[in-house]
């Protein structure tokens, strides 16, 4: 598995958790409001907000929750206006991360996250010294139980999918972004379950770790998702399964 296949998984365990303590309904929520501020309120016609509403939506959050961001992006409702800024960062063993954040207070985010990497072996990067090395695609995970395969590539490709392979418990599906949405209403529309769904980059060369470095990393990841300005992380480290099962607990 794919260092970015791992921290999917990872983090959609955690979500449940997440959700039960609203951090994650506020991480939608900010996607929901940039998405509505810079393309407007209307899903049919703003393909990012459509995709921000999809991606609450599967994480259970509240339809009156999802309407009141909408609200606030658009200028309905007044509201903090946050800014979209990625961070390029070093890990543990030179693990390359790419940091997105929305923020209302870059000064205050960016110290916060200098001092997460330090505490954790890592530093932050000049501008371009990680981005080089990441795509952005859209990622797509439909459990393997249940599903027959050859039925969820038909779909995902005539939808305009780049890519299905099954990784562990999961056919992971890659895409282009801007076909991401409609791969995933495609898969709505064939009453497919989806596990995660999101737009981020991946690596073209990744790092494979030893245990005492894959568990840096994996701490420095839960740190990194933790942070509240924080959206999405990706890196490109590869960790063993064998290891991967041994830290599966502190993951």
């Amino acid at each position: 598995m794919s260092g970015h296949s791992k921290w999917a998984s990872i983090k959609h365990k955690k979500g449940a958790a997440d959700a039960k303590r609203g951090k994650i309904f506020n991480r939608h929520a900010r996607l929901i409001e940039v998405a509505a501020r810079e393309g407007g309120p209307d899903v049919n016609t703003n393909i990012r907000l459509r995709t921000a509403v999809q991606g609450a939506r599967d994480a259970n959050m509240p339809n009156d929750k999802i309407d009141k961001a909408i609200a606030k992006g658009s200028g309905q409702i007044k509201g903090v206006t946050y800014e979209s800024v990625v961070y390029e960062a070093y890990g543990s063993a030179g693990v390359a991360l790419m940091i997105d954040v929305l923020t209302d207070n870059k000064n205050r985010t960016v110290g916060e996250i200098r001092h997460i990497l330090m505490k954790h072996d890592g530093h932050l990067g000049e501008g371009g010294s990680v981005a080089w090395n990441f795509t952005q695609k859209g990622m797509i995970t439909v459990p393997v139980e249940g599903n027959d395969e050859d039925r969820v590539l038909e779909v995902v490709l005539e939808a305009g999918a780049e890519d299905l392979k099954t990784e562990g418990e999961n056919f992971e599906i890659t895409t282009d972004p801007k076909d991401f949405a409609a791969v995933r209403e495609a898969l709505t529309a064939a009453e497919i379950g989806v596990n995660h769904a999101e737009v981020t980059r991946i690596p073209g060369t990744t790092v494979k770790l030893e245990e005492k470095d894959a568990r840096k990393i994996l701490k420095l990841m839960n740190s990194l998702d933790d942070q509240d300005d924080v959206q999405n992380v990706s890196a490109n480290f590869d960790i063993p399964d064998e290891i991967m099962e041994a830290l599966k607990d502190e993951a």
